[in-house]
Formats: structure tokens, sequence, C-alpha cells
């Protein structure tokens, strides 16, 4: 391609898209100056879209001739390209015409691919291509590649290709067998037998052939070389193949023959790699990658298939050679001595670790999935046939009585006690050197698969779980023999201690735990003696460990002043590794079930102030966090005795805040541990309010930066504070009330956040409701219930419905009718009332039809939802009747007899599934003060008063001896209720609210007497009221209220 350009001199967008411009544009992006970079990637993202896009990319990574740069910029832009557009669902998707053109072109090039780097991506690009296309579009893609693969075993053959096809398939395999649509990997399962017949051939071939010019030697060096990496190449496709494209791969034969061979080439490669080992390091490391990919295929069968693991030939012969790998690896694993591991002496390891360090870790994972099958199968819904439940069972029997016997159960336990849990002396120069990085590494208990201790701590718990009556009693004599001062063998001491934290749930019945504390923690931990800082480190986890299982109550302070000798800095020996584990176990200690705060009181001065100054003097963000959340757990359970630290606390946040800069978990840990100081001091926190409420601001007005990752905490942290905030006549803060503003926004976001902010709302209407039912506030809040109104989930619909209640309430204690009259004209013009109406018409016209073909009604309501509609009416009706006939006139569009016709029917009907007696009340109430307006479509609906009057009072007087009151009625107190603890003022608030319901201040019986002996004078007496009304109630409905001996 011999184009020159100089400059673009015209916009980037004017440019047309040749394979001449498109290659300059690409040398511009791929150049060293900043300006072209601009220019060229602007112009490339204008081109994304148009048509022959792609095609020309290729046309360009095609094109040897030009520089490496451009031509790997070139497939990058097209592989990403394809991620972005080639799905014919996607918008601008790639055409046909283009797709075919850069499909016919691809098996080809990439075959013939000279530069590794370049191959690498495009087959990158083919496997994702082949993702899409194959089998509907690209159906003979495996037939090409088999034919380039056997092709490229022929003498003639060009000599890359053979490692291009290999890699090609290696990633397409790997594409579509981590897809997560079946189709996808049922395609794979398709052609996986004729696949893995070629493959299987060339790889054999090429091990035979490189193991023969191990033996034998010869001139061909190169090709050797070459036969490894292919074969490499061949056995991790293999790998892939055999675990994730067959169901049952133990009933194939194919499969049966390579499993022979894994096991055998297993053995042979091990011998290439000893100490004594003649082959030159790249070589061996060419085996070793042999060997890891070989583990890897036994370690993935064992944990996907396990059952076929089991039953392939000779595997459990396979897995008790790994746990001689394993037992020949723990010979030296390690440290003998303390003092054998200075700085600078020795441990210092390579950035892999040593081979069979690799491989008795892969060992020691595969004797953990076998165990793990037998005890911990994996359940799954999918339907098994009869043959694979029995193949399950032969296998789980076969790794009983075969493999677990109580020989080897025991000879684990051992090795992994006296040997995989001591310390190496690597371990113990980086506590030295690196104290904060190794802790952190010793605490990421989610990283046991790639390090060797983890996982045997892991496997030995399953055992000593499973494997118990065979166990206890020896790992108790050897914990008897080092469980005492005297003896101060300290990393064979520290190993047995950690198998007995790992066991504590096992154990706890055959130790004296708490002796042990007295007799021997407590001088250990006081030791002054070298290398006595590992079993301090100890003393503090299997605290930890053991503090939920058994300790009596009154050693717990023993436990509490060990933790505060543990993180004083001031002795030697409470290295920084100490004092931090100390800090992070600690947490374990304050959460526990039975923790009292009146025992831990005397030891939190010393305890505190040492994690605040730690906190400080630590490096790492993530051991800040955790420090930090120790102090949290314990504000939240010294609750009001931590007042005296309070200042404290607070003054180690704000730096931290600082220094956490965009790391949000940091900042998440400070609002949460504001929040629980603030809920455990109560009202003793309100000086801190104020400096709090800029956070919360920050984290909840609209367009924040941080809102996604601080919200939730920020609206913890406001909730707290205006619970915590005194009651008039004490004033609330102009700061606090100025954040309702920002409540409204919050309505709109998801559920969880709705949620929260209607509980705010709510807690703002308790401590401050003339702020929220002000004209400033009220119609907007109004306005956006209304628009959520009918939207939401039956959960979430009944907090909205709870929160107008509310409302209502507040609206009528606050300013009376005239109050409750403005609140309701916001109701009506902000359709709220509208919607509520037009849910519970939509309730009764689908109550009126029957069948099963009826149709439900598009704003229906039913249930709890109804229930919360008919409720926001009954609070309205019950501060006022008139102002609710007058809404429902407003609304009803109809007369209001009309709508009262079929709102009362539903009413009515309604009530006699409503499962809460509170609930019911209210309705009763409402609807009973109906009777005041003297109106006949009320007095018409006797009966249904009758018998709502002969159910609900039925139900609230059963039980009670005095049949005069019901049960929900709450005479005052002569000693009302005073609080023995502190308690947030919220609370008192609550109570208040709940004690004035007239729910509970209104007694029923008495209630309907007096209604309807008015509703009698009303009407003219008795007797007219017997002659007109009363005497179309069916006389059983009247008896029933009759005997309830109202009247």
């Amino acid at each position: 391609m011999n184009v020159e350009f100089n400059a673009i001199e015209v916009p980037a967008e004017a440019n047309p898209l040749t394979e001449g411009i498109l290659f300059h544009v690409l040398r511009s992006a791929s150049s060293t100056d900043p300006t072209q970079i601009q220019t060229g990637t602007k112009q490339l993202q204008e081109w994304e879209k148009a048509r022959g896009y792609y095609p020309l990319l290729q046309a360009v990574f095609l094109d040897k001739s030009l520089p490496y740069e451009v031509r790997y910029l070139a497939i990058i832009q097209l592989k990403n390209g394809i991620d972005k557009y080639w799905r014919k669902t996607a918008q601008n998707a790639v055409n046909k015409e283009d797709r075919n053109t850069i499909r016919v072109r691809l098996l080809e090039s990439a075959v013939g691919e000279a530069d590794s780097r370049l191959a690498l991506q495009n087959a990158l690009m083919v496997a994702k291509i082949v993702r899409f296309e194959y089998p509907n579009d690209w159906p003979d893609v495996f037939q090409q590649l088999i034919r380039f693969l056997r092709a490229s075993t022929e003498p003639t053959a060009f000599r890359l290709q053979l490692p291009r096809a290999l890699l090609l398939l290696l990633y397409i395999v790997k594409e579509l067998s981590t897809g997560r649509l079946r189709r996808t990997r049922e395609n794979l399962q398709n052609i996986a037998p004729e696949i893995l017949n070629v493959l299987g051939n060339i790889y054999v071939s090429k091990v035979q052939s490189w193991q023969k010019f191990f033996r034998e030697g010869g001139d061909d060096e190169g090709g050797a070389l070459e036969d490894i990496e292919n074969s490499l190449i061949a056995i991790k496709i293999i790998r892939r193949l055999v675990v994730n494209s067959y169901d049952f791969p133990g009933r194939e034969k194919d499969v049966h023959e390579l499993w022979t061979l894994s096991r055998t080439f297993f053995g042979e490669f091990i011998t290439y790699v000893q100490e004594d080992s003649t082959l030159a390091p790249p070589v061996r490391n060419l085996v070793e990658k042999h060997l890891m990919q070989l583990s890897k295929f036994h370690y993935f069968m064992a944990t996907t298939h396990p059952a076929d693991f089991v039953l392939m030939p000779d595997s459990l012969d396979l897995v008790r050679a790994y746990w001689g790998l394993v037992s020949r690896l723990g010979e030296t694993w390690g440290s003998k001595s303390v003092e054998g591991a200075k700085i600078g002496t020795d441990g210092d390891e390579a950035d892999d670790a040593p081979i069979f360090e690799r491989l008795g870790l892969k060992g020691l994972l595969i004797v953990r999935a076998c165990v793990k099958m037998v005890f911990y199968p994996v359940q799954t819904f999918r339907y098994r046939q009869q043959q694979e439940k029995d193949e399950r069972t032969k296998a789980i029997r076969m790794v009983k009585q075969e493999l677990l016997t109580d020989d080897l159960v025991r000879e684990t336990v051992s090795t992994l006690v006296t040997r995989f849990f001591v310390f190496r002396p690597s371990d113990l120069r980086m506590w030295e050197e690196e104290p904060d990085e190794w802790e952190k590494m010793e605490e990421g208990a989610e990283d046991w698969e790639f390090a060797i201790r983890p996982c045997a701590e892991k496997l030995f718990l399953d055992l000593a779980k499973n494997f118990k009556d065979l166990i206890t009693q020896p790992l108790l004599q050897v914990f008897l023999t080092v469980a005492t001062p005297d003896n101060e063998d300290v990393l064979f001491k520290d190993s047995v201690y950690t198998a007995i934290g790992l066991a504590a749930d096992v154990l706890h019945d055959h130790v004296d735990f708490d002796t042990f504390i007295t007799n021997t923690l407590v001088q250990e931990a006081q030791k002054q003696k070298p290398g006595y800082n590992i079993i301090r480190r100890r003393i503090a986890i299997i605290l930890s460990q053991w503090i939920a299982i058994k300790i009596a109550m009154d050693k717990k302070p023993i436990v509490y002043q060990i933790f505060a000798h543990l993180m004083n800095k001031n002795d030697p020996l409470n290295d920084l590794v100490v004092r931090v584990t100390a800090g992070r176990k600690f947490h374990q200690i304050a959460d526990e079930w039975e923790f009292k705060a009146d025992n831990f009181v005397p030891y939190a001065p010393g305890i505190l102030d040492r994690l605040m100054a730690l906190v400080q003097e630590v490096e790492l963000q993530e051991t800040k966090m955790a420090l930090l959340n120790t102090i949290s757990i314990i504000v939240e359970r010294l609750e009001h005795n931590i007042t005296p630290y309070a200042n404290s606390i607070i003054a180690l946040l704000p730096p931290l805040w600082e220094q956490s800069g965009e790391e949000h978990l940091m900042k998440q840990a400070i609002l949460t541990i504001l929040s629980r100081l603030t809920n455990a001091m109560k009202a003793e926190s309100r000086s801190f309010h104020v400096s709090f409420l800029p956070i919360i601001q920050s984290a909840i007005e609209p367009g924040s930066e941080t809102q996604v990752y601080l919200l939730e905490d920020a609206l913890d942290l406001w909730s707290s504070i205006i619970a915590q905030t005194p009651s008039a006549p004490e004033p609330t803060s102009p700061e606090l009330l100025n954040l309702l503003q920002y409540l409204v926004p919050l309505f709109s976001m998801d559920n969880d956040t709705l949620r929260k902010a209607i509980e705010i709302t709510e807690a703002y209407l308790l401590l401050a409701p003339a702020a929220v039912l002000a004209d400033n506030f009220r119609p907007q809040l109004i306005r956006c219930l209304s628009e959520i109104l009918g939207n939401l989930k039956p959960e979430a619909s009944g907090a909205v419905s709870h929160l107008m209640m509310c409302i209502i309430r507040g609206a009528d204690d606050l300013g009376g009718e005239q109050a409750t009259k403005v609140l309701v004209g916001d109701l009506i013009s902000s359709n709220f009332l509208a919607k509520a109406m037009e849910g519970l018409h939509g309730a009764w016209k689908h109550h009126q039809s029957h069948g099963p073909l009826r149709e439900v009604p598009s704003r229906a309501v039913d249930g709890v939802v109804e229930t919360d509609y008919f409720s926001v009416l009954a609070r309205i009706g019950l501060a006022s009747p008139a102002i609710l006939l007058e809404a429902i006139s407003s609304v009803g569009g109809a007369e209001l007899e009309k709508t009262l016709d079929w709102l009362l029917e539903e009413w009515f009907g309604h009530i006699e599934n409503i499962g809460d007696p509170p609930n019911k009340k209210l309705m009763t109430l409402v609807l009973t003060r109906l009777l005041e307006t003297g109106q006949p479509w009320i007095l018409g609906r006797l009966q249904n008063l009758v018998a709502m009057w002969t159910d609900v009072l039925g139900e609230l007087l059963d039980g009670m001896d005095d049949k005069t009151v019901d049960s929900l009625y709450w005479p005052d107190e002569p000693n009302p209720y005073a609080p023995i603890e502190p308690e947030a003022p919220e609370d008192a608030r609550k109570r208040i609210l709940l004690y004035s319901d007239p729910v509970h201040r209104l007694n029923l019986v008495t209630f309907v007497r007096e209604h309807l002996q008015a509703a009698i004078q009303s009407v003219g007496g008795e007797a007219r009221f017997q002659e007109d009304w009363l005497g179309r109630v069916d006389k059983d409905v009247l008896k029933g209220f009759g005997d309830l001996g109202v009247m």
C-alpha cells in the first residue's frame, strides 16, 4: 500500500472511507504524538458505524507490508467492533455483506500469521465471531479447522500452520465453553468428539516426538521445542473440551484413553523436573507448564464431574499419587526454628512457586474435591437419569471405602497439622519485612485455592467435621502435650493451636477451654521470649474462634484483658502483625451473641484507645477499614456507654475521610460508624449532628458524584440523626430541616431507596410536623406520592399508603379540621385520591363479574393494597366525615349517592377479608361515624353495619372478661411508662403517636352504642327507626348483634 499523507486537512467526519485513508488514520492513532492520537481516534470512532469499515480494517491487518503498530491497532479495532456490532440485533449491526467478506478470509489468514502477538489478537477475534455465527451462519468452521489441523501434520506443511491452528481452536473452545446459554454449550458438545479424536492424535504424536528427543538426542532441537509448545496448546484444548463439552465424560471411550495417557504422561514428566534435571531452564519451564495443565485437567474433572472422575481408570490411584507428592512436599515445608528466618537470610521466593509446591497445592485441592463429593455433593434441580444416580452412588462408595480409609485420614490430618500449618521461612521473613501486607494476605480467606496453608486449613476442617470420631482423640493428645507454658516449641505449638481453633465446633465437648485460657493462654500472652509474637497472634485468632462456641461468661473479662494486652504497643513482642490481628479479631469478640456491655465497660477505654491509635498507624486502606469495623461493632454493642469516647472516635474520622480519596468503601465504613455512634448515644449525640449533615447532603443531593456509592449509608445516618434528635420544646436545627428538600427526588428511585425515604419522611413528621406540612414542601410531597401510586409492588404501595395516613393524622393533630381540609385539597388536585378511588372502583367492578373468563380492570386493586386504600379514606373520615364525603363527591365522577352506592358495597364486603384487627376497628369506626349524617344511603345499609359490628366486636371481645370494652382500647394508665435504659427520642414520639391513635383511644362498644342511639333519635325515635330501617334487617343478624349486649 503506497499511500502518503502529510496531514488531515478536513474535519474528521468529512474524510471518505478508503483503505488508504484508513491506513493513515490508523498510523496517526498509533503514533506517539498526542494531537495525532486524538485526531485519529476521533475519526475511527466516527467510522465505527460506517458500511465497509470492518472489512477495510481486516484488509489493513492482512497487509503484512504495513508497520506492526498499524496492523495491531487495526485488529484491536476490528475485535472491539465485533464485540459491539456483530450481533444481528445490535444497533448499527455489521451488515451481511461485510460479515461474509470478513468471514471468508478469517481462517486462511489466521494460520499464516507470523507475528505471535498479532496471531493472538486475531485468534481472540475469530473466537468471538464463531460464537455468534456457529452453527447457523458458519456451519463448517470446525470442519475447516480440522482440515487445517490434519494438513498441518503433513511433512510439507508450513511450520506455523499447526501452532496457529491450535491457537485458533484454543480460543474458540474457550469462548464456546464459557457461554452462558445452553445452546452455545450444546453447539460445542456436538462437534467435541471429532475434534477430540484429531487433537488427541496430534497431542500424543507431539509428546512422543519430544520425549524421544529427550531420550535419544538429535540435531533438531528447535523442532523438539516446537513440539513441546504445540503439545502444551493441545492439552489446554483437550482439558477444556473434556471438562466443558461432555455431560458425562466417563462414558466416552476416547476420554478414557486420554485420561489413561494423562496419568502416564504425568508420571513421566515428573522425572524431567526433579532437582537433578539436566534440562535447560526454558525447556524445563515448558515441561512444568505441561505438568500444571495435566494437574488442572485432573482437578477440574474432580470438581466438575466428580462421579466420572472417580470411575475413570485408576483415578483413586491417581489421587493417592497426588497425596504422595503432598507428603513429600510436607517433609521440607515448614521452618525448623524461629531463628532460622530473619530479614535477608532466607525465605526469598521466585515469582512462581516451585513446581512441586504448585503440584502439591493441586493435590490438596483434588483430595478435598473427593471429600466434598462424599459429604457435600452439589445439589441440582436437573433431572437425573437412573444411570447417573447409580454412577454417583458407586463413586461415593468407592471413595468412602477405597480412598478415605481410616489410615489415610489419620495420615492426612497429621501431615496437615504437623507440616502445612507450620510457618515457612518466607512467611516469617515477610512478617518482619512487610508486616501490614503479610497480615492482609493471611486474612484473605477467599484466596484459599491459590495457597497451600489456607487450602490445608480448609481440607483439615472438612476432615475434622466428617471424621470427628477418628481424629478427636489423636488431636487432643497432641494438644495436651503442647498446651502448657513449659512447651516452648513455638512453631509446632502455633500449628496445633491453629487446628484447635479451626475445629472448635467439633472439639467443644472435649476441651476445657476455660481452664486452657486461665492456665495457659494468660501466661503465654505475657511471655517475653523470641518467637512468642507468633503465639500472641495465634491467641487472638483462637479466642475469636472459640468465643461463640464455649467460653464461660466469667472468663470473658479475662479475654478482654488479653486483647487489651495484645494491642499494647509498649510491649516489644506486640509487633504490628500481633496488634492488627488482635484489632481485627476483636470484631468477633464484640459481636458474639452473649456479649454483655457491663462486663466490657471496664476494659473499653484501653481497647478503644489502642484501636484508634492503630488505625492511624497502619498504612493499608483495607486494614484501616477492618479496624474501623471493629470500633464500629464496639460502638453498637456498648450502646449509651460509648458516650465518653465519642469525641475521640469522631476526631479520628475526618482525616480518614480525606485520605480515602476515591476509596468509597472507606467512606461507607465511616458513615456506618457515625450511624452506630448516633444510635448508641441517643439524644446525647445531638451536639455532633450539625457536623454530620454536610456529609449527608453531599451524598443525597441530585447530581452528586458520590450518590451511587454512598446514598444507602447516608440515608441510614440521616435516619439515625432524626431518630436521636430531641422533641419539642427543644428546637430542631435549621440545617436538619433544610435537608427536607432533598427527600422528594428520592421517591422516584429504586424500591430500597423509596422505602428509606418514606421512613425518613415519617420520622420528620413525628419530629417537626409543621415543616413537613408547610406550604413550601407539602404540595410537592403529595404530588410525588401521587405519581408513584399504582405503579408499585404491594409492599412498597403499603409504605406509601402508611405515609399518607401519617400525613393525615399529622394534619389533624396540627390544625384540626381546617388543616385536614387543606391537605385533602392537595390529595384531590394531585390526583392521589382519584387514583385510589379508581383502584377501588376497579376492584368493585371485578367483584361484580363472575366466571373464568372475567377480565380484571386495568387499575383494579385487591388484597392488602385495597386495604391500604380504604385505610387512607378511613383516616380522612375519622378526622372529618364531612371532608371525606366532600372529597368523594369531588373525585367520584357522578352524584355522591351513586358513588357511595358502589363504594360502600365494596367497603363492607372487603372488611370481612381484613386480618389485621386494628385496621378492622379503624374502618368500623369511620363507617359507624357515617351514621352522623342521618342520610338514607347509610341508614339503608343498616344490615351491613349490624353485620360488621357483630363480626368486629365479636373478634375484639373474644376472651375479654369485661365485655364493655374492646381489646384494642387502652385507657390512661395511672403510672405512665418510664423507660429504664436511655431511649431514642423517636421511640418516645412513636409511643405517643400510637397511644393517641383513635383506634386505641375510643372504646368501640361505647362508640357503636352512642352512634346507634343518636341515629335512632335523629329519625324520630325507636318506633320510627324500627318501622323505617330496622325492620329491613335480617332477624338472625339482629340476634347475633343482640347477643353481644351492646345495647
